[in-house]
């Protein structure tokens, strides 16, 4: 074995075969290894014991002494081989062989009699199915046709093309269908080439167009297209995807066939043949599909590794094909079953072995087969196993302490106990899959771990390992407990005052309720200790309404969520309709159906408050605006009556407006009513201040008051008398008696005269 790969693995694989009737078969198989291998075959999943039919040589290759499609026992040697290869570490399984027998049936499709005029194209097809494929020829007047003529094209499927007819293409046609298992001749047609060449139009016109083809990659394809017309029309071809077609691989044959070798993939589409009119858009077409698949192949091989006991191992099998292949896993040649432990994703293309022992040591082996073929990948899996490990831990218990938490113990292992650096506690949910494990380590000289944040009402499994420095132990017993139940938790309680004798209890439903559960309600005046209730209330229900309520005193509620383990905690909240009732003596309440009704307005009714609306406004604006001119007026008006010392124009302020338009407002309701207005109730009115805040808000009171004049005085007031200026006020005359004349208006300063 020295220079040879230490993995059993195959260096050649038996393939697909067509077999000859009587004739021996040989199926290859080869492999490599550490000795000794021994090689069997399977046939249909069948082990092929030794006979004198079938035997299996020395270097593995299976021989066939008499092949035959149908045996006097009604079997067949047709069917699906592979090879099987066992050594020490493992066994695999080669890819499968199909083997069919070699045969040909009778024609189905002769060629016809066909009478066409001098110039035209004319057509023979014969059909026949056989393995393998049957290679057809024609002969012309029993003589081979003569392929080296441009006119005479032969495709492939037995199809004969003869385009340009001339007088001497006249005679007998037939075809000879030949294989390996048989030869065979179709039944004879008479071509007759009539009268000159037509020079009448016709339109162009696909005799024949292609047709759906299913083929395998590296095989050829030929689309056929033959097309009539006069003149002769130009036949192209094209993509409907629009894709190119390209040209490497691309062949024309005849005057419009087409040709695709060493088909891939990309070649697959649906093709289209258009007959075009010479010079012209006149054009037919027709259209075929042509599917191009791709065996399986790898993309990604598993490769063998080597793990602890008790740990992961994984492998990766990657293949593509056209169509999609589908993936299966053997183990030393059996199809692989999952388990908690041993787990298949990503389309299987991923094994996964969780906690692995020396029990899952074998040869893994990826499948991968679509319609066009099939291909295998093998690896190995070593467990690694050191001597003088640690015997697994004893005495596992769990324990329930809370709706969260389990205690776990455990005894130390009886032998090899010196090397412990620590233990591992595996944790996972009984009714999860073995990846949602995790772990918790443990120092060496600690047999118990506390275990929390588990789920209440959750069953939990629980087992132990041992480590050293050199691996870890088997596993412990598994050790499977509940945690207890859990009682709901408390919910959001909000109380609203609907009246002076009753309140409305809110809440939140509690995430944590059960199917069976729900609420209860108390409540109670805070004087007293009974409470009222419970008030029992289902899961789904999230408010009450707690009515007949005493107005005068503080009532206390409490809402708690319960289910089968028990009672949750209550939340508490105090409620007060003493407001509630003050309020409404002091604001009755509404006629409720009364103002429902009243406001249900037609749109007539709302139409008519715009227009109200819009009408107001206007009113107000020439208000204001006629307000203005009033004020102006009488400002003009007062000054002529005072008494007191006058201002010059320049020096009059708005706040002085402010004054003698109050003058003159005071002077008219002393004329109506008969009371006097003297300077003093104006100074007290009015009061003076020097301040510049002041005289704002003189300013202010000086709009608010002219905008209140009696409209008859405003109309009066010809608007072309009066003009807006700003002016520097002059230095006021000072009083002889130090007093300024100012002081006889509340306040003094520069104003703006209007």
């Amino acid at each position: 074995d020295f220079g040879r790969s230490s993995e059993l693995a195959f260096v050649v694989e038996p393939s697909d075969d067509i077999a000859v009737q009587e004739q021996p078969l040989i199926l290859y198989c080869q492999v490599e290894g550490i000795q000794p291998i021994t090689i069997t075959w399977r046939k249909n999943g069948v082990m092929i014991v030794d006979s004198e039919n079938a035997f299996v040589l020395a270097n593995g290759s299976l021989y066939v002494s008499r092949f035959q499609r149908v045996r006097g026992d009604g079997s067949s040697d047709e069917g699906e081989y592979d090879c099987m290869a066992q050594n020490h570490y493992g066994l695999v399984v080669s890819r499968k062989a199909k083997i069919q027998a070699a045969t040909m049936s009778d024609f189905h499709i002769h060629p016809q009699n066909a009478v066409v005029e001098e110039g035209g194209v004319a057509r023979f097809q014969c059909q026949i199915h056989g393995l393998p494929e049957p290679v057809i020829l024609w002969h012309k007047n029993s003589m081979p046709v003569n392929t080296d003529n441009e006119r005479y094209t032969l495709l492939p499927k037995g199809v004969l093309q003869i385009t340009g007819l001339r007088a001497e293409d006249s005679g007998i046609f037939h075809c000879v269908a030949t294989n390996i298992a048989n030869v065979k001749f179709s039944r004879e047609a008479r071509l007759t080439v009539s009268g000159s060449h037509s020079t009448v139009y016709k339109d162009p016109m696909i005799l024949v167009g292609p047709e759906n083809l299913t083929l395998t990659v590296h095989q050829t394809a030929v689309l056929e297209c033959i097309a009539t017309g006069n003149p002769r029309p130009i036949v192209s071809w094209s993509r409907l995807d629009g894709r190119p077609i390209g040209v490497e691989g691309i062949q024309v044959l005849g005057t419009g066939n087409l040709m695709i070798s060493d088909l891939t993939v990309q070649h697959s589409g649906i093709y289209v043949c258009a007959a075009n009119k010479p010079g012209t858009r006149v054009r037919r077409t027709a259209q075929g599909s042509l599917v191009v698949q791709a065996p399986a192949e790898f993309v990604q091989h598993p490769q063998s590794i080597s793990r602890p006991v008790g740990t992961t191992a994984i492998f990766t099998c990657v293949a593509q094909g056209e169509p999609p292949p589908q993936i299966t896993w053997l183990r030393n040649g059996q199809i692989l079953e999952t388990s908690d432990h041993i787990k298949l994703k990503n389309n299987n293309s991923t094994l996964s072995i969780y906690g692995i022992n020396q029990a899952d040591e074998a040869i893994y082996q990826c499948l991968a087969e679509n319609s066009a073929g099939s291909t295998q990948a093998s690896a190995r899996l070593t467990v690694l196993w050191a001597d003088g490990l640690p015997s697994p831990p004893q005495g596992v218990r769990a324990e329930t302490v809370s709706a969260t938490t389990i205690q776990v113990s455990w005894e130390k292992p009886l032998q090899n106990t010196k090397e412990i650096i620590g233990y591992v506690l595996h944790i996972r949910k009984a009714a999860d899959p073995i990846e949602m494990e995790y772990q918790e380590a443990v120092s060496k000289s600690t047999f118990q771990q506390l275990v929390t944040d588990l789920e209440p009402s959750t069953s939990y499994s629980f087992y132990i390992k041992a480590y050293t420095s050199r691996g870890a132990s088997k596993a412990s017993e598994v050790t499977v407990v509940s945690t207890l139940g859990e009682v709901p938790a408390m919910p959001s309680l909000f109380i609203k005052v609907i009246n002076s004798t009753t309140v409305q209890a809110t809440w939140e439903p509690s995430i944590k309720l059960g199917q069976h559960e729900g609420f209860k309600l108390y409540y109670r005046k805070v004087h007293l200790s009974q409470y009222t209730g419970p008030v029992l209330l289902a899961s789904n229900v999230t408010a009450y309404n707690i009515t007949h309520l005493d107005a005068s005193v503080v009532y206390e509620v409490k809402l708690l969520a319960y289910n089968q383990h028990g009672d949750g905690n209550s939340t508490v909240r105090f409620v007060s309709l003493r407001e509630t009732v003050e309020r409404t003596v002091l604001n009755p309440p509404c006629d409720c159906m009364k103002d429902e009704q009243n406001n249900k307005t037609s749109t007539t009714g709302i139409i008519i408050g715009i227009h109200i609306g819009v009408t107001c406004i206007i009113f107000c604006i020439l208000f204001l605006m006629f307000g203005y001119r009033g004020r102006l007026l009488m400002c003009k008006n007062v000054q002529e009556q005072l008494s007191t010392p006058q201002i010059p124009r320049s020096q009059r302020s708005v706040t002085g407006l402010v004054l003698n338009g109050a003058t003159r407002r005071d002077r008219d309701d002393r004329d109506l009513n008969g009371k006097q207005l003297d300077m003093n109730e104006l100074e007290r009115l009015f009061p003076a201040s020097p301040s510049q805040e002041q005289q704002e808000k003189g300013i202010t009171s000086a709009h608010s008051l002219s905008a209140s004049h009696d409209e008859t005085q405003i109309s009066t007031l010809p608007l072309d008398e009066f003009s807006i200026i700003e002016e520097q006020p002059d230095p006021l005359p000072k009083d002889p008696h130090g007093s300024s004349p100012a002081a006889l208006s509340p306040d003094h300063g520069p104003a703006n005269e209007g």
